[in-house]
């Protein structure tokens, strides 16, 4: 399959983004400004951002408390994302949702949850939304390991089965729930297996390679947009930090070598420069350019956030709704 030159620039400009600005969030943390626990996604851009590249604008995406890739891949502000991490007035929930809550409607992020699987039954109900006011809509929901156990993925897939809905579950298979690792917790760790109990097709592929994710999901969202029904796709990749971040001081008594050593880690975004290099696909010229726009564009939006102002305590109250 032939990708264009723009949509590889667009691919690589967004893995580097999320890379880049995760990296800045490790660095910043510790000065106790962001008043908000951040899950780093390190490792895993290729996921959403292959994902992402595939879905138009309205298109939905829920999320979950590791959210900033899907937020970033889909299109979301990067200045009001860093606002809200310091829990800014600016910020993409005005600062009341943090790191873990994220939105931004008008790209299609219809937001991520601290709720472990909370995202999946909206995206269900968002797809069944959009076929029945004949949108031509797709709603994904990224997922973790973890959110594959609760009931209420079963629930989704079997109402998404049942009315035949266009949503794709994408499962980012990092292995771990917190500390405890996929082969504690199931007899079986292929995941995209679990679809057949409602005869919902699912792939498992290399979530690390994001030619291969691009591809592959181009396939599956064409298929759903088409009204082939739900599709579960899961993504197998290495989350590089702990659950949350850096500031887990215990992930080496729990994770694998593979996972934090940098010698035997994968790098999705080494491989993609190394997959363009052997294509003459994309200058190494080109891609400093894209490097220092993003350099430039992340600095301005940590300053943007830093500066911002904090809500008024007079607006505390907002947003609540009441009887």
């Amino acid at each position: 399959m032939s990708i264009e030159k723009d949509k590889l620039s667009d691919i690589y400009y967004k893995l580097l983004k999320i890379r880049k600005v995760q990296l800045k969030i490790e660095e910043l943390y510790h000065e106790d400004e962001m008043k908000t626990p951040v899950h780093l996604s390190l490792g895993q851009e290729a996921s959403s951002v292959g994902i992402c590249a595939n879905l138009q604008k309205k298109d939905y995406i829920f999320s979950n408390h590791r959210s900033h890739g899907h937020y970033l891949a889909k299109g979301g502000d990067l200045k009001a994302m860093i606002a809200e991490l310091y829990c800014k007035e600016t910020g993409c929930s005005k600062g009341r949702g943090g790191s873990m809550h994220l939105i931004d409607t008008s790209v299609g992020h219809l937001g991520s949850s601290s709720i472990v699987g909370g995202g999946i039954p909206h995206a269900v109900g968002a797809a069944f939304a959009s076929k029945m006011l004949d949108q031509g809509l797709v709603a994904v929901t990224f997922l973790g390991d973890a959110a594959s156990e609760e009931g209420v993925f079963f629930e989704s897939m079997s109402l998404a089965a049942l009315k035949k809905v266009p949503v794709i579950f994408v499962c980012e298979n990092n292995f771990y729930s917190v500390c405890s690792h996929l082969s504690t917790r199931q007899v079986n760790a292929d995941i995209y297996k679990r679809a057949r109990a409602f005869d919902i097709p699912s792939l498992q592929i290399d979530g690390m390679n994001v030619v291969e994710v691009y591809e592959t999901a181009q396939k599956v969202v064409t298929a759903v947009r088409n009204g082939k029904g739900p599709f579960l796709l899961e993504c197998r990749v290495q989350r590089w930090r702990g659950h949350a971040g850096s500031g887990d001081p215990g992930a080496e008594n729990y994770r694998k070598c593979e996972d934090l050593d940098p010698v035997n880690r994968r790098d999705p975004i080494l491989e993609f420069e190394t997959y363009l290099n052997e294509k003459e696909l994309l200058s190494t010229g080109e891609r400093t350019k894209i490097q220092e726009a993003l350099d430039v564009e992340i600095e301005e939006a940590f300053r943007y956030g830093q500066q911002s102002p904090l809500p008024d305590i007079e607006d505390l109250e907002k947003y609540l709704f009441v009887e």
